[in-house]
């Protein structure tokens, strides 16, 4: 922003300039640790304050399950505040009279608190550029069209990646488009997916906090717009018992002097040995990580051979079935050779998932790891099936995150893990042991719902992750 004498930083300028554009209401967001988009607002007359103050917020925010519920801590209770400052630089126009921007959190001091998974991001992200590396990452966000009240649409036959799919659909999906060019996200690729009334929205690559933050804006206007169009979104990685899941398949590639380290060797495909060595540091890392991956109560219902979500802890070229899928250097990948992680799913909290995916492989590069062998064919026809396939019940996840070094070493530290990964499995735990009352626990959750139901009408328990 250009600033002028006394207004030095632009703020004020740039809040009459979105005053005039008619924009009355700033948007901040903050992503919890079960998925969901939590948010305060402020009149864009106070977007200076929002940016350089912060908006306050309880320590509760960040031990929100799914619910609604609140996993307290030793540490987290009904004491203290947090400060949600706002990042300016990614402020964007949405619509509809508002103006978003990603926030932080931060203690009242000023300082950035230790639970803010985007500050560990920043922190992680550092550290590649520390190494002489850099580093991309997209994602591809699936999510189901519900009816407002979460159950299933009355929709006659589906056709999986039809064009009969994207008619039936097409004022919405021509609504997103639009919506998604104008906010500036850049939308790769719009699609049906298999599942019924589940479409598909591929993001660009983009460095690893700014790839979270327009993750999560792109998240809201798909909400905003289905709003729109008297429709509400699921992003639960399993929305109805017997369907298709919704992924939120992480991409990354590393490069080193310009040289694409999955591109520029002598290996399999073109492979490094840096870039083998972080393959192999994602695929050692994965079975701890799975919490931080797919850590939700339906998450592992999705985690299934033969739903191409990648169930298997292995890496292959174009493998759907492998939890690591490569994509090789050719003219049909314009974006040029990367690693795509499948099993991730929009309960994940997208800060910590990349920095599981890209603090793995730098580890992997870090500890020199070899290349493992590939898994070329469906992982579960292999002799070493069983012990391929990830382990993905909820509570023995937990556990084995609990006591694994991989905490440590993916964000950079050397005795305890991160405090937002501490608190993340507090709140994971919490949703997944038995089912208990809730202060704040609401009947509806609004368009961000849909059911785990195997009905047309809502369950009692509701996935929601927007």
């Amino acid at each position: 922003m250009d600033g002028k004498p006394g207004d030095p930083d632009g703020l004020e300028v740039a809040a009459r300039e979105l005053e005039r554009g008619g924009v009355s209401l700033v948007v901040g967001t903050a992503l919890d640790f079960a998925g969901v988009i939590r948010s305060k607002a402020v009149p864009t007359r106070r977007l200076r304050s929002f940016a350089e103050t912060g908006m306050g917020a309880s320590p509760s925010w960040v031990v929100f399950c799914v619910d609604n519920g609140i996993a307290f801590t030793p540490a987290i209770g009904v004491v203290g505040d947090l400060r949600l400052r706002l990042d300016v630089r990614a402020l964007r126009v949405i619509g509809d009279g508002m103006a978003w921007a990603p926030t932080s959190y931060h203690e009242q001091d000023g300082t950035r608190s230790a639970l803010c998974a985007r500050g560990r991001l920043i922190g992680v992200e550092r550290r590649a550029v520390g190494a002489g590396l850099a580093a991309l990452m997209g994602v591809e966000l699936e999510f189901t069209i519900v009816a407002p009240d979460g159950s299933r649409l009355d929709q006659g036959a589906w056709a999986a990646y039809g064009m009969r799919s994207v008619v039936a659909r097409r004022a919405f999906l021509v609504d997103l488009a639009r919506t998604l060019e104008d906010a500036g996200v850049g939308a790769e690729q719009i699609h049906a997916e298999y599942g019924t009334d589940q479409f598909e929205v591929s993001l660009a690559p983009l460095p690893p906090v700014a790839m979270a933050d327009t993750a999560i804006l792109a998240r809201v206007l798909i909400g905003l717009v289905a709003d729109r169009h008297g429709v509400a979104v699921s992003f639960s990685p399993l929305p109805f018992a017997g369907g298709s899941g919704n992924g939120m398949h992480l991409h990354l590639s590393l490069a080193r002097d310009g040289h694409n380290l999955f591109a520029t060797g002598s290996g399999p495909y073109g492979i490094t040995a840096e870039g083998g060595a972080a393959i192999a540091g994602v695929l050692d890392a994965l079975p701890a990580l799975l919490p931080v991956y797919a850590g939700s109560v339906v998450s592992s219902l999705r985690l299934k051979p033969g739903s191409w979500s990648g169930a298997a802890a292995c890496w292959g070229l174009e493998n759907r079935e492998a939890a690591l899928r490569f994509l090789a250097a050719t003219s049909g990948n314009p974006h040029g050779a990367n690693i795509e992680l499948k099993i991730v799913d929009p309960s994940a909290n997208l800060y910590l998932a990349a920095i599981g995916l890209l603090g793995s492989a730098l580890d992997g590069i870090e500890r020199a790891l070899p290349l493992p062998a590939e898994v070329s064919g469906d992982p579960a026809q292999t002799a070493e099936s069983a012990r391929l396939r990830l382990g993905a019940e909820p509570s023995a996840a937990l556990d084995r995150l609990a006591s694994s070094p991989w905490p440590r070493r993916c964000s950079g530290r050397t005795s305890s893990p991160a405090p937002s990964l501490s608190v993340a499995m507090s709140s994971r735990r919490s949703a997944t042991s038995t089912p208990r009352p809730s202060p704040m626990l609401s009947g509806s959750l609004g368009a961000e719902s849909a059911p785990l139901s195997s009905s047309p009408r809502p369950s009692a328990h509701k996935e929601s992750f927007r």
